[in-house]
């Protein structure tokens, strides 16, 4: 590999689904990826210290039997948790889509208080609605939030597909993770304003419509929505909508611009670089 460039790697394998997808938008971005097995990485066939960003992507680990994320969490921290733990601490990042949230939330990487990354205090538990959502949302970013990855946004849209989305804690640990400003995204409505726990804007029933949080430092950020499913403006819904829009002059073309949901992860790459 060069030494150059910024070095991902994403986990693979036991029904993750996320990761030629995932490793596609991080090379958008200007990275250089590798999709690892996570047994190669728990044998030490790879070697963790060889890159600056970890990535747990979308899927259906160990098939969500004992719960979304649980056995991947409790296969990883067992393993190679103090390896996990010397990578947060040398300033590199980490990065947890949807069941890597979940299993993020089940290491105690998130929402690590105190920099304390071994307590697990938050849940992402079976939506509300009772069934499996498949959808796009609205998203509003924290401006006060420290996560390097959503640094300048403001409000984007990125698709949902999960079972179990719900954020919960306990009232104290909810208003301590609002309080240091680690909320990252929010569901809003189509004009911004809050969804407040409303459905479908709200598509799991999160407390105080929570959608992804980071740590004190905002290097861990985890999120239930997708980034890397939005790498193209062909992927919204609303693009040929829009195509009509800009063909009668009222919106600007999306052709050549970036995409929310690579200019995510390269805000990502862009940190790793300027470090």
């Amino acid at each position: 590999m060069s030494i150059n460039k910024v070095r991902v790697l994403i986990l693979t394998g036991y029904g993750l689904n996320c990761d030629y997808e995932t490793a596609f938008s991080f090379e958008l971005s200007g990275a250089e990826v590798r999709r690892v097995h996570i047994n190669d990485l728990i044998d030490n066939s790879v070697n963790l210290k060889d890159y600056h960003i970890l990535v747990f992507g979308g899927g259906f680990s160990w098939g969500d039997d004992h719960g979304a994320g649980v056995v991947q969490a409790i296969r990883i921290k067992t393993n190679i948790g103090e390896k996990i733990l010397e990578f947060v601490n040398r300033g590199s990042l980490v990065l947890g889509i949807c069941n890597g949230f979940q299993t993020l939330v089940n290491m105690g990487l998130l929402p690590g208080f105190d920099c304390d990354y071994t307590k697990r205090q938050v849940a992402l538990t079976h939506n509300d609605c009772g069934n499996f959502r498949d959808q796009w949302v609205h998203l509003r970013v924290n401006s006060n939030s420290k996560c390097v990855f959503t640094k300048g946004m403001d409000f984007v849209d990125f698709p949902v597909r999960h079972g179990e989305g719900k954020f919960y804690a306990e009232s104290d640990i909810v208003n301590k993770i609002e309080a240091d400003n680690q909320v990252v995204f929010r569901y809003v409505r189509k004009d911004g304003s809050p969804a407040s726990l409303k459905f479908p804007e709200n598509p799991n029933g999160s407390l105080n419509d929570i959608a992804g949080i980071c740590d004190p430092t905002g290097r861990i950020f985890g999120l239930m929505p997708h980034p890397e499913a939005y790498n193209h403006y062909t992927n919204h819904p609303d693009w040929t909508r829009n195509k009509e829009l800009v063909k009668r002059g009222k919106m600007q073309s999306l052709k050549n611009t970036m995409s929310p949901g690579i200019q995510l992860l390269k805000k990502g790459v862009d940190f790793i670089n300027n470090s």
